[in-house]
């Protein structure tokens, strides 16, 4: 559980291995107070979809997942129906999270915009979900310990890009190179980075 835990962070980090989410983390990442509030929105919809997907998936979706209602359900395959259900599962926690936010935190509602209700299409959540079903962990601790560290990963990695562009700004970059130029240059850096904790065996 451990392992799974910090291979999220690192090794399989949704920014720096699978390029997840890019958008919003190269939009908000201007600073470090709103890239600090998406990041707890993003981890904490990860860490609360996951296990429930997985619970659903086990349960309710794989071929034969019904059986504990009986043998007659025992060849029921709702599979078909998983990409739909995680996504309206997660639309549902994201829609909870914006009014939460949007009545206790205004202001940081103002500063993330579109961006808070974009993260029912986040592709790192939505893939959170899909590599869960693709990992087949044994229960869901272990699911949930994953969604953990996928956000916290994702937090750090916004976060991080966030602190160096607020330090940019009084650093003389090539006028080409400003803006979003200069922010792939980092990420990919960032990204080769986090590529050394892949020789680590835990």
């Amino acid at each position: 559980m451990l392992s799974t835990f910090f291979s999220s962070i690192f090794m399989e980090n949704m920014i720096f291995a699978y390029f997840l989410g890019m958008c919003s983390f190269l939009a908000v990442s201007k600073n470090v107070k709103t890239a600090m509030g998406l990041g707890i929105a993003v981890a904490f919809v990860l860490t609360v979809t996951i296990p429930i997907n997985y619970i659903l998936e086990n349960y309710v979706l794989k071929p034969g997942a019904l059986s504990w209602l009986g043998d007659a359900f025992q060849s029921v395959n709702l599979s078909f129906l998983s990409l739909i259900i995680f996504i309206a599962v997660i639309a549902s926690f994201t829609q909870i999270l914006e009014m939460v936010i949007e009545k206790y935190s205004p202001s940081l509602n103002a500063s993330l915009g579109i961006f808070l209700p974009l993260i029912a299409v986040n592709c790192a959540i939505l893939g959170g979900s899909l590599f869960m079903q693709q990992k087949e962990f044994p229960n869901v601790g272990v699911a949930t310990v994953y969604g953990l560290g996928s956000g916290i990963g994702w937090l750090m990695a916004i976060v991080g890009m966030a602190a160096i562009r607020e330090k940019l700004q009084y650093s003389d970059i090539p006028k080409p190179l400003q803006g979003v130029g200069i922010a792939f240059i980092i990420t990919a850096l960032m990204g080769l980075g986090f590529m050394s904790f892949s020789g680590i065996k835990l």
